[in-house]
């Protein structure tokens, strides 16, 4: 008589944003945890007195930058913060910052951690910090459990100008270089305004055409994602393709699950 074949069950997170705590019991009860990015938590839309922003220029400011990014006033929000960094070393003080949050989110990773960059992400750390149970991958795929994952990280370029925007070319490059996978795994959504649409922040954050289009050509069973924390749609199918935004973990503290 032939075993039953055992299950494989593996914990998706992304926009992780500084909470270590629920990160290190993120992995509880699976096989891998896989994370979508945006570890660093420079500024809380829901709390302005966390992050790395209200640390240096207190929260009255970071109230203001909010309510002028939110009102789509990016010129001003960018005239505001020239004022607040002038005759500051940005690069060293916002690095530093990183680090030690850096420091605290990769040692709270389980094993194995398979992981990619969000926009708000400095990729050029990650190597300092990634111990051997964590595997990061950007336009590159693994098998887990017998299903092939890919992975593209980081954002397209917003008025926002966070760390690790790349243009639309390299961008569809990474995804390119996928080929066929079972599950496609990205920071930011397939361009579809259902799944692009933050229905607190109220605009529209940078979708993927570049993904939608191999959805579409190549049919992935899953294509997960995170990047816009209030959607509109949390998940949808694009012909066979199940999409699904895996949640706000900063907020939530709870990991999507996908088990076969």
């Amino acid at each position: 008589m032939g075993g039953r074949k055992s299950s494989t069950r593996v914990h998706v997170v992304s926009d992780v944003h500084g909470n270590a705590e629920a990160l290190a019991r993120a992995g509880d009860g699976a096989d891998a945890l896989i994370c979508l990015g945006d570890l660093v938590l420079f500024l809380d839309y829901a709390d302005h007195s966390r992050g790395i922003f209200p640390d240096l220029f207190g929260v009255e400011n970071a109230d203001r930058i909010v309510e002028l990014r939110t009102a789509r006033r990016f010129e001003e929000a960018r005239d505001l913060g020239r004022r607040l960094w002038a005759g500051l070393d940005r690069e060293r003080l916002i690095e530093g910052a990183v680090r030690r949050q850096y420091a605290e989110m990769f040692a709270a990773f389980p094993q194995p951690t398979y992981a990619t960059y969000g926009n708000v992400d400095i990729p050029g750390l990650w190597s300092e910090y990634a111990g051997p149970g964590t595997t990061v991958l950007d336009g590159q795929r693994v098998e887990i459990g017998g299903r092939v994952f890919g992975f593209v990280g980081g954002g397209l370029p917003s008025p926002m100008r966070t760390p690790y925007e790349v243009d639309e070319e390299e961008y569809a490059a990474k995804v390119e270089a996928l080929g066929e996978v079972d599950v496609l795994c990205s920071h930011i959504p397939p361009e579809v305004p259902e799944l692009c649409y933050d229905t607190v922040a109220r605009r529209f954050e940078r979708g993927s055409e570049a993904l939608l289009a191999a959805i579409r050509r190549t049919r992935p069973r899953y294509a997960l994602f995170g990047h816009v924390h209030q959607p509109l749609a949390r998940r949808m199918r694009i012909g066979g393709t199940e999409c699904v935004n895996v949640g706000h973990f900063a907020a939530t503290g709870r990991p999507w699950a996908l088990e076969w």
